[in-house]
């Protein structure tokens, strides 16, 4: 059997971005969701949320410690003069050190208030995951864990992938980099997860995928989709005028309409049923 769950990630970067994460949930192409509780337009999302009725989605946390401003204040490591995390290529570095008390003291404090902010809406959380992946990140992904346990949250992206096929000319070398790089923290944070009763999919998809989702890439991707659960990380979405006091705007790009398109098209819908694939969400714990 093979399911195939399309989770939706940024949900809260701004209010294009959400409308276009909510019209492909009411098309029932996207089946979760990942929030940022730091996210410009979280509230936004929130309410989006509760006008979906019983459109069936599940609902995770997108934990930030890469972009845009904290939701605590003080922290010192984790951010730049201006108060605002440090962006992706400094994050990861800094998240990539050795073991540093201080350092995951602040990770632990901004992840605990991050997930507290959701809880306070009344949602429940299925899953926990990284904008950016800096859940499974050497310095976070203890913290990560933790909170999960404390709060519940049965599952937990590992995001593992193979190497793309060879033959694919528009994976370049740094996507093909940075996408081995993620998938061998995901490798690693695997034992940790098992060991603390934490569930993942069986497979994971959607790094080799960054800005190059197509209906044509969608469908290859489905001829090698393997058996059991697989979560594939979209991020689709309508375009935000660039304004410079939304650090999520770089990314609401062109790109994510393409791949709303993309995800929208009956050609990929007609594929997902001649290959046999179900589109859920995370299940429930039991299931």
């Amino acid at each position: 059997m093979k399911r195939l769950i399309i989770n939706a990630d940024d949900l809260g970067a701004d209010e294009a971005r959400n409308a276009g994460i909510f019209e492909a949930i009411r098309e029932g192409m996207v089946t979760s969701i990942s929030l940022l509780a730091n996210g410009p337009a979280f509230k936004d999302a929130i309410r989006g949320i509760s006008s979906l009725g019983e459109k069936k989605v599940s609902i995770g946390i997108h934990l930030n410690l890469s972009q845009g401003m904290p939701l605590v204040s003080g922290l010192r490591r984790l951010t730049g003069r201006d108060g605002h995390f440090l962006g992706k290529a400094r994050a990861h570095e800094v998240l990539s050190g050795p073991r540093d008390s201080d350092l995951e003291r602040e990770i632990q404090q901004e992840l605990d208030v991050q997930i507290r902010v959701l809880k306070e809406s009344g949602l429940p959380i299925s899953h926990l995951d990284g904008h950016q992946h800096v859940h499974v990140f050497p310095a976070a992904v203890r913290a990560a864990v933790s909170l999960a346990r404390r709060n519940r949250i049965p599952w937990m992206r590992a995001p593992e992938e193979p190497d793309p096929n060879p033959d694919e000319a528009e994976v370049g070398i740094h996507l093909l980099r940075e996408g081995r790089n993620f998938s061998a923290l995901g490798k690693a944070a695997r034992p940790l997860l098992s060991g603390a009763g934490i569930r993942m999919t069986d497979n994971f998809r959607g790094l080799y995928l960054k800005d190059r989702v197509s209906l044509s890439s969608l469908v290859e991707s489905l001829q090698t989709l393997p058996e059991g659960l697989t979560e594939l990380m979209v991020h689709p979405g309508r375009v935000f005028p660039p304004s410079p006091s939304n650090p999520f705007s770089q990314f609401s790009t062109v790109y994510r309409e393409k791949e709303l398109e993309a995800l929208l098209d009956k050609d990929f819908r007609k594929a997902l049923a001649e290959k046999g694939v179900d589109l859920v969400p995370f299940p429930e714990p039991g299931r």
